[in-house]
């Protein structure tokens, strides 16, 4: 869902995933976990103030670095994620809890985007992708098919 609020444009998607919340949240914070769902190669120094950096292609020809802005062991980490074209980071906060019956409940918050109409189509774009990836990670871990073999985005 893409809505606005009080300081910007916000992204926030939910996600039941049939896994251990443990399991789910390795798979935000490790370079093992990372390149299961969504890139293809990953080096993470996890801590506050740690980076991630993320390869599209198994020898990082094409690759990132991602702050990580915030960490708590308990379920949640906060990316520094790059958007547009000059590559200006909007911060991603994940939050993993485990759900009773269910496994884990994933909530990713995406913003605030400045509120302005090259922003809000960043942000629209921003949403379908990781409502994509995040479809992803449930089918990886839930029926270990990941999607980006079979139907690439």
């Amino acid at each position: 869902m893409v809505r606005k609020e009080n300081n910007g444009i916000w992204i926030t998607l939910k996600e039941t995933v049939a896994a251990h919340h443990e399991d789910v949240f390795a798979c935000l914070t490790t370079a093992d976990g990372l390149t299961r769902w969504l890139t293809l190669a990953a080096e993470v120094d996890l801590r506050k103030g740690g980076t991630m950096k993320l390869g599209w292609d198994s020898k990082f020809r094409r690759s990132f670095e991602v702050p990580i802005l915030d960490y708590d062991p308990g379920g949640k980490v906060t990316w520094g994620w790059p958007v547009g074209l000059d590559d200006e980071a909007v911060p991603i906060e994940w939050v993993v809890t485990p759900e009773s019956e269910e496994g884990a409940r994933v909530i990713h918050r995406h913003g605030p985007f400045i509120d302005n109409s090259d922003m809000i189509l960043v942000a629209a774009n921003d949403a379908e992708s990781w409502r994509w990836y995040m479809c992803n990670l449930r089918t990886v871990l839930e029926a270990k098919v990941d999607m980006r073999k079979d139907r690439p985005l």
